[in-house]
């Protein structure tokens, strides 16, 4: 798989809330220090610190790898979270709730704005006075981390990696949803692209195509005939298809949108596009038309653009797979010049792919611990 991981690379500043929000009565102190002391392990996710793997692992509950530690982490903030976003919501027209929102300066990065890339200063910090851009913004990571693990879990577990995957996509589902649109009347376009509902929509699209490729992979082990092969890999084109929609919006939305996520969709597009193609080639070609097997293979592979964008890694993945396909066209010609002797159809009689898109979201249900907060206002 094309790895990119530029999603899970946020960071934010400190938060303190018992020192902006006034509490009427002890209990309602202590919940508020319990949500800094839970908001300071997030604060730390990507952040160099001098905790050994024993201690991390012990905090964690006996967690051993990062990413599960960190989304334990983010699992046990966002309870809490939302149980003061509903009682502030509830006095959220008093203008001091609305100042004591706005002191504790919610500042986070933009690990998919483009000036994150070419900042000398160091990176840029995003703030927008809302709780609601705190939950976005926590959620976003939250889906980030769940799909760097399914990738990370990947080479041992396809079944819990395409899981992984398919949670992710409901958390960017459920964020485009049903919290980001209540960001839209204070977010600009130079604000972060994370804070907008279409690049959630982009990256639920993502999830689902990993998803469905994790999918493929099993049932390539399974050796499942060529012609749903064919189908499933287009039908991962169809979601890239669908996510590149999206970020055109996202791009109209956004001044400060980075490429690298276009480029992303649009290699992982093409891999998806090359395989759909031979794949299909394979199963004509058992039917005993190897000339429309030869016009396939010919096709996707004048299809292919030379100047694609994106990192070396993915474009090697690219190149094998034209390689590839290459040695197929080859073998195919050559058998067809000394055997078959079938004619090429022009292009526009040769079939056209059909796409299946069987991955689905997982949705994603927010958990709220239900405590009585008593702000003094």
């Amino acid at each position: 798989m094309l790895q990119f991981k530029d999603p899970s690379k946020l960071r934010t500043k400190k938060i303190v809330f018992e020192d902006v929000y006034c509490a009427q009565d002890s209990g309602t102190l202590e919940q508020l220090k319990e949500l800094s002391s839970k908001r300071v392990s997030v604060e730390l996710i990507n952040e160099t610190n001098s905790i050994t793997d024993a201690i991390a692992r012990e905090m964690s509950g006996g967690l051993t790898s990062q990413c599960e530690q960190d989304i334990r982490k983010l699992e046990l903030y966002l309870p809490l979270l939302e149980n003061l976003i509903q009682h502030v919501d509830l006095i959220g027209d008093d203008p001091r709730v609305i100042g004591w929102t706005s002191n504790l300066k919610i500042r986070w990065t933009s690990p998919l704005s483009q000036s994150s890339f070419f900042n000398l200063m160091g990176p840029r910090f995003f703030q927008i006075d809302k709780l609601q851009f705190e939950l976005g913004t926590v959620l976003f990571f939250y889906g980030a981390q769940l799909r760097e693990l399914a990738s990370q879990v990947l080479v041992a577990d396809l079944v819990r990696s395409a899981t992984l995957f398919r949670k992710a996509a409901g958390v960017y589902h459920y964020l485009a949803h049903e919290v980001l649109p209540s960001l839209e009347d204070v977010r600009t376009p130079e604000g972060p692209p994370e804070a907008t509902s279409s690049v959630s929509s982009v990256m639920n699209l993502i999830c689902l195509a990993e998803a469905q490729i994790v999918t493929i992979m099993k049932a390539e082990e399974k050796q499942t005939a060529d012609g749903l092969l064919a189908k499933l890999h287009c039908g991962v084109v169809q979601l890239f298809d669908e996510a590149m929609d999206f970020y055109s919006t996202a791009a109209k939305e956004c001044k400060d949108i980075s490429p690298i996520l276009m480029d992303y969709i649009s290699c992982y597009k093409v891999v998806h596009e090359l395989r759909s193609y031979k794949y299909m080639a394979q199963a004509v070609k058992s039917e005993g038309q190897i000339g429309t097997s030869i016009g396939l293979l010919k096709l996707a592979l004048n299809k292919v653009e030379n100047n694609l964008g994106g990192m070396e890694s993915w474009r090697t993945v690219i190149k094998q797979d034209m390689d590839s396909m290459t040695d197929l066209l080859r073998k195919y010609m050559h058998e067809n010049e000394f055997v078959w002797r079938e004619k090429e159809p022009y292009d526009h009689h040769l079939p056209l792919p059909q796409g299946k898109k069987i991955a689905t979201f997982i949705p994603y249900h927010p958990e709220r611990w239900e405590r009585t907060l008593a702000l003094k206002i």
